[in-house]
């Protein structure tokens, strides 16, 4: 049977681990009681006869001599009090009526922290109820609002009405007042282009513009255009509204610039010829209006999920509340649980059912508003069931890495037979055409290995990575769903490789033998873009959107999984530099004219070396400028920083690669140690969050997910010494007759390995981050919003 700490521990909610009932702390006030008793009873025990002890117990169950009610309603007694003004919650003190364990001292140490959790529960699940009761409170009206405007395009549907401009979108109008000949004043002039300015700078907001009938809007010319620049506002139930959808992607960025001068095109030409009503006609997208509606059911579903875990605290709190209270009766031997619980029972956290029926309400909006009055269909959004591990996966990955090191160690006798990685002259071929597929494989699935041995590492420490990603269920890999694709690419990769190098060894042809190394390439590729749903069509489809978004990341809102794998390409150079080679080589058809020299003679892959080098860096660099637009701290270009003095220190090894003289020595040298001690800083500093002067623990920070000190010691030397991996490009070591690519892919594969090393305290300084400020949903921005707010 499980222990209660474990379970406990197991189900709470890490990001509100804090707020939870410090079980750990009651159990050591609790041993503390439980071995002075002990102490005592052993005294007593050698004093006082069996015969005398009978007597006691005999009379204690007389109820002439005592009633058990009496004396429970004797044991304590919990005050409720008020609060400080500060606080609306209530606050409970317990008093000890009678003496309840044999130490006063410790059974008041007891109850005075078992008050304080209490009053610790009761505050942050009002605090958390407030916050979702707003939020739900605030969804309601935006559903009113989208209700309303779909029903306004299906009754215009209805009655059939179709111009030219709806069969190319359809919209619905709304009307605003103008009057030509109305003047404002200059400070009036001057407010509104400040608005203007501080609209555009917010992403350029679209909606329209209608004002409340007793308030007519008056407005000229010059006016006119500035208000169509600066958004549209529509009048729904009596408040002017704006429509705005968060520009996170670039097809979102130029349609709302093409909408913008579009209307301010069509306005500036209205505005002269308004209607004999003095009423100018404007309309609001259907397209725009499901966006919309997208994003107030994301809002839903992440304001359900929030509502289940405070449900989940409620309960398990309870549970422990009870559970400690056990131990204490077992302890001492009085029955204190039956009084202790009932206040816990009639407590804020438990009594209260405000989230009970919100979760219903929201269950009841999305199920009649997007689920068609489907509740199986709903719930798969509100509560998505995680795919059941099957032992078949388990029984696949043992079988596919025996197939893989058979295999592999096949390939090693056949390569040593045929001395392929030996410096001979005969064998540069293999090295310059088959080799680079090998090594570019290797690396990938390399690792991809090491990612599936983090997300086992986070689940063991309770880091909530899918969160952390933002990743739905269905594109979450667990980690056996990770060794087994590697495990399996591996064994299809070695085999082929093997039978590649047989058949080279046997001497059948050249130019169909390589051949192969491109098929496989390009089988890969096809899985990879597969639209039909097998091998993970989820995840592959969801890594194609993240590898889009770094490759055109000013364009995009940058999250956290995009910086992420961004991060993981910057220790994939060599990869990058390989698969330009294997393009370049059968794209020119170099592998049937057997010149597989014909790519380096080349100056236009030479020069495509440097870009290659470059983009990792390039594209993080990219991301740190949008997050810096986007949220406006220096941190951000400070790190840009380093990722520029990443991108110098590879161009200049690029360079030297191709000239060895001494002054690119120099500079190679130069360069890769500014970059290496900003990036040293930067990992420990401000992406593992350690090397804090004051912290709890000496030189690291004050909460760590992992009990041994000693290995966040040893993790930073090692980083320290895979960061030097580069001094190799000056050292020029080499291991006996070995080719010198075969160092260079050791050399990668530490690079990688650093990288996998990197990743974890990465995420569990994110994790610990997050949990601090009590944030277990993600807050999703809202699409209709009061003008008058905004301004």
């Amino acid at each position: 049977m499980v222990k209660f700490t474990k379970q406990f521990e197991g189900q709470l909610v890490p990001e509100w681990k804090d707020a939870f009932v410090d079980y750990s702390q009651l159990k050591k006030d609790l041993k503390k009681i439980h071995l002075l008793t002990n102490e005592i009873e052993k005294k007593h025990t050698e004093t006082e006869t069996s015969l005398i002890k009978t007597i006691k117990s005999s009379l204690g169950k007389l109820s002439i001599f005592g009633n058990k009610e009496r004396e429970r309603s004797r044991a304590i007694k919990v005050h409720r009090k008020l609060a400080s003004s500060g606080s609306n919650s209530d606050v409970y003190e317990t008093e000890l009526l009678e003496k309840i364990a044999d130490d006063t001292d410790a059974a008041k140490e007891f109850f005075i922290c078992l008050d304080t959790q209490l009053n610790k529960v009761n505050q942050f699940y009002k605090t958390k109820e407030k916050e979702f009761l707003e939020r739900g409170e605030c969804l309601k009206k935006q559903m009113e609002i989208l209700i309303e405007l779909k029903d306004a395009f299906k009754q215009k549907q209805a009655n059939g009405e179709s111009t030219q401009e709806s069969k190319e979108d359809d919209s619905i109008s709304c009307t605003i007042l103008c009057e030509e000949d109305s003047i404002r004043s200059r400070a009036e002039q001057t407010e509104l282009k400040e608005s203007c300015l501080e609209d555009l700078k917010n992403n350029g907001e679209e909606a329209l513009e209608s004002p409340r009938p007793e308030e007519p809007i008056k407005i000229n010319n010059e006016d006119s255009k500035l208000r169509t620049v600066s958004g549209r506002v529509f009048s729904c139930q009596g408040r002017n509204l704006k429509i705005k959808i968060p520009l996170t992607n670039p097809s979102r960025t130029l349609s709302a610039i093409s909408y913008m001068i579009k209307e301010d095109l069509i306005n500036q030409s209205s505005s002269k010829k308004c209607g004999p009503d003095g009423v100018n006609k404007l309309r609001i997208s259907k397209k725009k209006l499901s966006h919309a509606e997208k994003m107030i059911k994301g809002a839903l579903t992440e304001l359900y999920k929030g509502l289940n875990y405070l449900k989940t605290y409620r309960n398990l709190n309870m549970l422990a509340f009870m559970n400690i209270l056990k131990k204490f009766d077992k302890v001492t031997g009085k029955q204190i649980l039956p009084i202790y619980l009932k206040v816990v029972e009639s407590s804020y956290f438990n009594s209260s059912d405000k989230v009970i029926n919100l979760s219903d309400e929201v269950e009841e909006w999305f199920i009649k508003h997007f689920a068609g009055e489907n509740r199986r269909k709903a719930m798969k959004y509100l509560k998505p069931h995680h795919r059941k591990e099957s032992h078949s996966v388990t029984f696949c990955i043992g079988l596919f890495t025996g197939c893989f090191v058979a295999v592999l160690a096949g390939y090693i006798i056949v390569a040593h037979l045929t001395g392929m990685y030996r410096k001979h002259p005969e064998n540069t071929f293999y090295m310059e055409t088959a080799y680079p597929v090998l090594s570019m494989f290797g690396l990938l699935f390399l690792h991809l290995f090491l990612y599936g041995c983090n997300i086992f590492m986070w689940r063991k420490a309770r880091i909530n990575y899918s969160f952390i990603f933002e990743l739905r269920s269905e594109n979450e890999l667990k980690f056996r769903d990770v060794f087994l694709i590697c495990t399996a690419s591996m064994s299809v990769i070695t085999g082929v490789m093997f039978a590649h190098l047989s058949l080279l060894a046997k001497g059948y042809s050249f130019g169909q033998v390589q051949v192969i190394p491109g098929l496989l390439l390009l089988v890969f590729f096809l899985i990879l873009i597969c639209p039909l749903n097998i091998f993970y069509k989820s995840s592959r489809y969801r890594l194609i959107s993240v590898i889009r978004n770094i490759v055109f990341s000013p364009l995009y809102k940058v999250v956290m999984l995009d910086f992420f794998m961004a991060d993981q390409l910057c220790s994939q150079v060599p990869m990058l530099r390989n698969l330009e080679y294997i393009a370049c080589y059968y794209i020119t058809g170099s592998y049937a004219t057997q010149d597989y020299g014909y790519c380096m003679r080349v100056k236009y892959y030479r020069d495509l070396a440097y870009a290659v080098s470059f983009l990792p860096y390039y594209w993080r660099a990219m991301q740190c400028a949008r997050r810096w637009f986007d949220e406006g701290e220096t941190s951000h270009l400070v790190n840009l920083g380093k990722y520029v003095s990443a991108m110098l220190a590879a161009g200049t090894k690029v360079a030297y690669e191709k000239e060895r003289s001494i002054g690119w020595l120099c500079l190679v040298v130069a360069m890769s140690s500014i970059a290496t001690i900003y990036q040293l800083y930067w990992d420990f500093v401000k992406d593992w969050g350690l090397l804090q002067r004051n912290s709890n623990n000496p030189w690291l920070r004050n909460q760590l997910m992992l009990r041994q000190k000693y290995i966040y010691y040893f993790s930073m030397v090692l980083n320290l010494v895979l960061r030097l991996a580069w001094l190799q490009t000056v050292l020029h070591s080499s291991f006996e007759h070995v080719d010198y690519r075969v160092t260079g892919l050791f050399l990668a594969a530490l690079e990688v390995i650093r990288r996998g090393h990197w990743n974890f305290y990465r995420l569990e300084n994110e994790h610990l981050n997050n949990a601090g400020k009590f944030r277990a949903v993600k807050i999703v921005p809202l699409p209709f919003r009061e003008v008058d707010e905004e301004d």
